[in-house]
């Protein structure tokens, strides 16, 4: 770790406050999440999510900021659900949790492709177990039968997004980082 990383990770730690630069990655990753979910409208809610956005949940490996940043994203994001409040606090506290997870999963394994692989499993299974619960409580007619379901099309749509989008995010984000990017130390 070079020294202008170690210095701002000491100033983090040193006040218990986020830096200016840190306070602005969280606010730009929540607004990549609310931008990249907006954009698909209604498709990005329900058992069979086009959220591209979830890839941003591989981002707490690196950036502890990147944990409220998903949440703050989440729950502006769920605005626009048809699941309503349930979605906005449901919904955005499991983003939470797995985003939390994620970040003490990149602690642990640290500068390893595994921290990557595992750290994507938090936010594809606590939303594959978390969603189906909003969607049936909010549903009319649905059945405990209808929750596997919709666990498994869950399961599905955030592994595409996480693997397939956030894994070569995390590639990406680590090269730029070897490289010395100042916005990504």
């Amino acid at each position: 770790m070079d020294k202008k990383s170690q210095e701002t990770r000491n100033e983090r730690a040193e006040n218990g406050a986020f830096t200016t630069r840190a306070l602005a990655r969280a606010g730009i990753i929540a607004a990549l999440y609310v931008a990249l979910t907006y954009v698909f409208g209604p498709l990005a809610y329900g058992p069979l999510q086009i959220r591209p956005a979830e890839a941003l949940c591989i981002l707490p490996i690196f950036f502890i900021e990147a944990v409220p940043g998903l949440f703050v994203g989440c729950a502006l994001a769920n605005l626009l659900s048809g699941y309503g409040i349930y979605d906005i606090a449901f919904g955005s506290l499991i983003t939470l949790i797995a985003a939390l997870c994620t970040y003490f999963i990149g602690r642990l394994l640290k500068g390893n492709y595994l921290s990557a692989l595992l750290g994507a499993v938090p936010p594809i299974l606590f939303n594959a177990i978390g969603i189906p619960f909003i969607i049936i409580l909010v549903g009319e007619g649905e059945t405990m039968e209808s929750y596997f379901i919709y666990f498994l099309q869950l399961l599905l749509t955030q592994s595409v997004w996480i693997y397939g989008l956030g894994f070569p995010l995390y590639i990406g984000v680590k090269r730029l980082r070897k490289g010395g990017a100042r916005a990504l130390l």
